[in-house]
């Protein structure tokens, strides 16, 4: 999966589980910890794979389960040690939802689950080819989509995508925008206090 498709699912479920178990709307760093939990397998084994050779793909230590868990137990007892155990719940979320989304993805996308991805080291996946740097990689694999889009014949799966994240957009819109809200509220904080 794409980083924002991580990004959105992540935020999807905590905002629905926010309104289901909480009754309120997730706040600003409850939505940022859950997004970027989210992506964060991604931010450590993309970089370290295709621009820094430290494994062969971009499945290894930020994908393994044996890393994912151990995390989000550690971050969530921290945040609710300083006082935030939603922050902690949403961090934790955020994580464990990549793995499982990621070995969907490979069956819609490939026909076949690859639980093999979320094992490492017990099951390192072996790259699939040359890699250039991460640039290039994601510039590569991106390209997929970028024709898609510009054609403008959109496969059912691609559909689905952008009916995901206009349903994630107008969820964080109703949620009154967390992280902009907070970001706002600060900037008229400090303008009204130089008056």
């Amino acid at each position: 999966m794409w980083p924002w498709e991580h990004a959105i699912v992540g935020y999807v479920v905590y905002s629905l589980f926010s309104h289901l178990v909480y009754r309120d709307a997730p706040n600003g760093l409850e939505a940022f910890a859950v997004v970027f939990a989210s992506v964060l397998p991604d931010l450590i084994d993309k970089p370290l794979a295709w621009q820094f050779d430290v494994f062969e793909s971009g499945y290894a230590l930020g994908h393994s389960v044996f890393f994912a868990v151990p995390l989000a137990i550690v971050v969530g007892v921290l945040a609710r040690s300083v006082g935030r155990p939603r922050a902690g719940l949403a961090f934790g979320l955020g994580y464990l939802l990549h793995l499982p989304s990621d070995i969907l993805d490979t069956y819609v996308r490939g026909g076949e689950l690859r639980y093999d991805i979320v094992l490492w080291p017990v099951h390192p996946v072996e790259s699939i080819g040359e890699h250039t740097d991460f640039f290039g990689e994601f510039t590569r694999l991106f390209g997929h989509y970028q024709q898609e889009l510009l054609a403008g014949d959109l496969s059912a799966y691609m559909w689905f995508q952008l009916s995901i994240a206009a349903f994630a957009a107008l969820l964080w819109l109703y949620d009154g925008a967390p992280v902009l809200r907070e970001f706002l509220r600060g900037c008229l904080r400090v303008l009204s206090s130089g008056r």
